[in-house]
């Protein structure tokens, strides 16, 4: 086991809330946080059936490319279509579509894919993490202690 905040190996962890998150620490880290009510012995509980909720990935909301209403209108006018008639094959209103276009409402995405299928366009931007450089070269995980420095109190 390692410590979630240095990332050192630990036999047993010292289970201390630090700032306000229950974390199993080593013994030399334990001191920036206040001990838990819980003892250092890990072990499973049961819970109910009932109570027991799966996790679920949290649900990123995509980007859209900038100037996403001027590349709308610019779509829609090469193909020689008016808002009227794109608003009646996407199912939307006229007026939907001049606020998109002047960026006044942003679409949710199943419209966004809607307007992408219709006018041949992109209007999400891919997005990629960008890489922490880890204090330790040699660790593949990264632990609190390699993103955060730690103040010490004078």
């Amino acid at each position: 086991m390692e410590c979630e905040v240095c990332g050192r190996p630990i036999g047993k962890p010292h289970i201390v809330i630090i700032e306000g998150a229950e974390m199993k620490v080593c013994s030399h880290c334990a001191r920036f946080g206040s001990p838990s009510e819980k003892k250092a012995s890990i072990r499973k509980t049961r819970r109910a059936s009932s109570s027991w909720i799966p996790y679920t990935k949290p649900i990123e909301a995509p980007e859209f490319v900038e100037n996403y209403g001027e590349i709308i209108r610019k779509a829609r006018e090469a193909m020689s279509l008016t808002r009227e008639k794109l608003g009646e094959k996407i199912s939307v209103k006229e007026s939907v579509i001049a606020r998109l276009e002047t960026e006044k409402m942003q679409p949710n995405v199943k419209l966004a894919k809607k307007l992408e299928k219709a006018l041949n366009i992109k209007l999400f931007e891919e997005t990629h993490e960008e890489d922490i450089k880890t204090q330790k070269a040699t660790k593949e995980e990264l632990t609190l202690g390699d993103i955060v420095k730690i103040k010490k109190k004078s």
